[in-house]
């Protein structure tokens, strides 16, 4: 009996949790990955931690080794890219990026896990030299050398979300003189609501990062290198300038073949499946179904990739598969400096996006009882919540401190998942133990305070 030929696009997350979900659960099955990039496959979100020296080597920053997947009976392809799919031939074309020669590769069964690319702004000097993205091992290996190179005294970060914190935190830590920029009025304020950007703002300030938020920028400055970003109201010096402006999906090879978005993603419907036959989408370059939105939108995560991933292998082999893919929440944790934070699901910014009616409540107290003074550990604490103004079902929410609780993020994500109200999180059975927390838990008193009840 023949195996079933499944070609998978892409390396990162999707593709690699495809790959190996396939090659564990099925036996007849032949599985391919084409990567067009030459490391496979470097894990962007382990940058900082490269960055910072924090990890064993660079090239153990990454998702798998190609081995892993040979080892169980798979092949990897680095340096191949797919350019296009012959839907009625069940073909997919492949190039090999370093000889340039093509050639057609048949299929059974697609997976699709381009994922993105960074954005490129569209302005005067964006080609300039000195202009760098944090994605990929190549850029890695740049902005490493770029944090001891002495010359670079001045680094403008445009974007103030992930990545852009990260870019910042870590040249900071190098010596450097750092600007982030946006052009939205808060640090992160695409992933958290007021009451914590606050907190996030005044870490960024007294560590010495110079913000320059709602801007727009002209142009870059300079000769053949990048002397300074030039905005509406003045020039910011940059001998280095790290964008993390956001992503678009890597999808243009796709137009006319597959169905996209007005925005470029893949339009899957409720099984991950596109218009073409046997042929599935995951990742950044999708829509997922977001369970508090109750519709699809950007989650960009390796968490949600990976969890789309095991839905399609698990109902690859049946045209309507039993259920459809049950969505994600979207959550996702970061250090700022000393701070430390999770969030999931829904915040103003993004409700709004997806116009989605909310109400939030923020709320500030102390990690542990009032007779364990700051200097035993007694941190403050800030917590969020979205939630439906009608029903009080939470729909998303924010945890930081200096201390690290973002394990808590796992439980608002958990609260999101089930759809639980403001009601079921505020009388919540937690544990207590003062070396740890309050006799009502952090976030059984959010959920009080949003119900105003009185203060424990």
């Amino acid at each position: 009996m023949s195996k079933t030929k499944i070609v998978i696009v892409g390396a990162s997350h999707g593709g690699h949790e495809s790959a190996i979900e396939l090659l564990d659960k099925y036996r007849d099955v032949d599985v391919t990955i084409y990567e067009a990039g030459d490391f496979v496959s470097f894990m962007s979100c382990g940058m900082e931690l490269f960055l910072e020296d924090k990890v064993t080597a660079q090239e153990d920053v990454r998702n798998f080794k190609p081995e892993d997947i040979t080892s169980k009976g798979g092949h990897v392809f680095n340096n191949h890219e797919v350019t296009a799919i012959n839907a009625d031939k069940k073909e997919v074309s492949v190039k090999d990026v370093k000889s340039g020669q093509t050639e057609q590769v048949a299929y059974d069964k697609l997976i699709l896990s381009s994922g993105v690319t960074p954005t490129v702004l569209p302005v005067p000097g964006h080609d300039l030299d000195g202009i760098y993205a944090m994605r990929g091992y190549d850029w890695a290996s740049k902005i490493k050398a770029a944090t001891t190179d002495d010359s670079i005294k001045n680094v403008t970060v445009i974007g103030a979300g992930y990545i852009g914190i990260e870019a910042a935190e870590v040249f900071t830590e190098a010596g450097k003189h750092v600007t982030l920029m946006d052009m939205i009025d808060r640090p992160l304020g695409n992933y958290l609501n007021e009451n914590l950007t606050d907190v996030v703002t005044k870490e960024l300030t007294s560590k010495g990062v110079e913000l320059a938020l709602s801007q727009s920028i002209k142009s870059f400055e300079g000769d053949k290198s990048v002397t300074g970003v030039k905005t509406a109201d003045k020039t910011y010096p940059a001998d280095l300038v790290i964008c993390a402006a956001g992503v678009k999906p890597n999808t243009a090879w796709l137009s006319g073949t597959v169905n996209l978005t007005d925005r470029g993603f893949i339009d899957v419907n409720p099984y991950l499946q596109t218009n073409l036959p046997d042929v599935y989408a995951m990742g950044d370059a999708i829509l997922p179904l977001s369970i508090p939105a109750g519709k699809p939108m950007p989650i960009a995560l390796a968490t949600t990739a990976r969890r789309e991933a095991q839905y399609v292998v698990d109902h690859i082999f049946e045209d309507t598969p039993a259920a459809p893919f049950k969505g994600v929440v979207g959550a996702s944790a970061l250090s700022v400096f000393d701070y430390h934070f999770a969030a999931a699901g829904l915040n103003t910014t993004t409700a709004a996006k997806v116009d989605v009616p909310v109400a939030t409540s923020a709320y500030q107290d102390t990690l542990r009882p009032a007779y364990v003074p700051e200097s035993a550990g007694n941190t403050d604490v800030y917590t969020s919540l979205t939630f439906d103004p009608l029903t009080h079902q939470i729909l998303g929410g924010a945890v930081l401190s200096k201390y690290d609780i973002t394990a808590q993020g796992n439980v608002i994500a958990l609260a999101v998942a089930h759809k639980l109200t403001l009601e079921d999180l505020a009388t919540a059975d937690f544990f207590f133990q003062p070396g740890f927390d309050r006799q009502w838990s952090l976030l059984n008193l959010a959920a009080q305070h949003a119900l105003g009840w009185a203060r424990f």
